[in-house]
């Protein structure tokens, strides 16, 4: 029987412009990493300030009441 992977960390790492994103959340282009911006699974990730880039996943931030 095949062992199933952890599915805790399936998010890529990195992904390019012009790829779609793997997972809902916030995120932020290499060149400007406090520029956060949040896409929904599925879409395409676009270019930052009209320059292709490699976009990486953030941790959600807390939000407080």
């Amino acid at each position: 029987m095949k062992r199933i992977a952890l599915l805790g960390n399936r998010v890529a790492p990195v992904s390019p412009t012009g790829s779609h994103v793997p997972a809902s959340g916030p995120w932020s282009p290499d060149a400007e990493p406090q520029a956060v911006q949040t896409f929904a699974e599925g879409h395409v990730f676009p270019a930052h300030n009209g320059i292709p880039t490699m976009w990486r996943p953030r941790p959600a931030m807390a939000v407080s009441a």
